[in-house]
């Protein structure tokens, strides 16, 4: 029989040199893929001395957390002196008692709403200290936020440039910028009048000549009109190929957006919206349109409630703008803000103001069951408040 000799070279100040991480499946094929010269592979551990660790992927973001062993795990190495003809020697390096799992979470990207507060980009703004795009930033201005500082947020790259698209943050001679939401719906609604004057399909409209027009006509910066046009659509060999969808909903949104307090009639909105883009995309206004994503790289998320209006005879159908953006990053505080709007939800109502703080449809039954009391009746599932509010 082979034996194995064992050598205990380490004291008990020598623990906790190693720490063994447990890799979910899609993170070990990844590693493994690497390992095999298929892909690359980049990860970091990002995290603030009050923030819980996180390590991440070019793609993805997992949270960091500690799961004490039943069973202490030795961990060995061949002894440096071992070799062949001399028999097995292996050295103890260390003993763990716990293992770092992995868990798959959502990017943390909501500080960039309180670290850019006052920096939105709007019509008419102007910097003397603006940069061209080659001239290096320096971030030891006040006042400030580049793409480099955003890096060391709690979020994958990718998940970092899908972040700063989706709420629309403008990067500016280096600085971060969120543009106001009534610029931005001036900007589409300037494209969509361009596209019509000069009879220019959508799906192939000349970057060059877009860009060159709405900086001469209109004054907008030709920065922001490139990454504008990235944010509702696709570039290629010059040539833009519009997300129609995508732009009729964010000027849909844009026209919402000031009846967060005042409900709006759905008439009224319809009108609006119409009258903004114009009888050629007319065809794509629908309620849906505000409800679901029209971009596959976009969680589905919560923009508006309806609800009757008692100020008029008859009562007509209001909508009143409520993004999911804007209630808190934290579980029980968003089902307290919840349920404070509406005491009872439908179950397809809810759960698209839970798409932003749960990973998946299992961690949000998880906390609906947590937060939330379920009860059906004859038109489907609803929920109420666990916990009396």
């Amino acid at each position: 029989m082979d034996e194995t000799e064992v050598v205990f070279p380490w004291t008990t100040a020598d623990a906790g040199t190693f720490k063994l991480l447990e890799l979910p499946p899609d993170l070990l094929k990844l590693v493994e893929a690497y390992i095999e010269g298929n892909a690359s592979l980049n990860l970091s551990v990002k995290g603030g001395a009050e923030e819980d660790a996180v390590l991440c992927t070019d793609e993805k973001t997992y949270t960091m957390r500690s799961v004490v062993l039943s069973n202490s795990v030795l961990v060995l190495t061949p002894a440096p002196e071992a070799g062949e003809g001399m028999g097995d020697k292996v050295v103890i390096q260390d003993e763990l008692h716990d293992i770092i799992e992995l868990v798959p979470s959502l990017p943390k990207l909501h500080k960039l709403k309180g670290i850019l507060r006052g920096l939105e980009y709007d019509e008419g703004y102007e910097d003397e200290e603006m940069m061209d795009e080659d001239e290096e930033f320096d971030n030891t201005q006040t006042g400030t936020f580049s793409y480099a500082d955003a890096m060391h947020l709690q979020a994958s790259e990718g998940e970092l440039r899908r972040g700063l698209r989706d709420m629309r943050i403008l990067d500016i001679g280096g600085r971060l910028r969120p543009i106001a939401p009534s610029y931005l719906n001036t900007i589409l609604e300037l494209i969509l009048n361009h596209l019509v004057s000069h009879s220019l399909h959508h799906d192939a409209v000349p970057v060059d000549e877009l860009s060159a027009a709405m900086k001469d006509e209109h004054e907008v910066d030709r920065q922001v009109t490139t990454q504008v046009l990235l944010w509702f659509g696709t570039v290629k060999d010059g040539k833009w190929e519009m997300n129609a969808e995508e732009v009729i909903k964010q000027i849909g949104l844009g026209i919402l957006r000031p009846h967060k307090d005042a409900p709006i009639a759905e008439q009224e909105f319809l009108e609006k919206w119409k009258s903004a883009v114009g009888d050629t995309f007319e065809s794509y206004i629908s309620l849906k349109l505000l409800e679901v994503c029209t971009s596959a790289r976009t969680s589905h998320s919560g923009n508006y409630l309806s609800s009757m209006s008692r100020d008029t005879f008859p009562a007509v159908l209001a909508l009143t703008y409520f993004p999911s953006s804007s209630l808190p990053t934290d579980p029980a505080a968003r089902f307290t803000d919840l349920f404070l709007t509406r005491p009872k939800w439908k179950a397809e109502d809810i759960a698209p103001y839970l798409a932003d703080v749960a990973v998946d449809s299992k961690e949000r039954d998880k906390l609906l069951l947590k937060y939330a009391r379920a009860t059906k009746d004859a038109e489907g599932m609803w929920y109420t408040a666990r916990n009396k509010i």
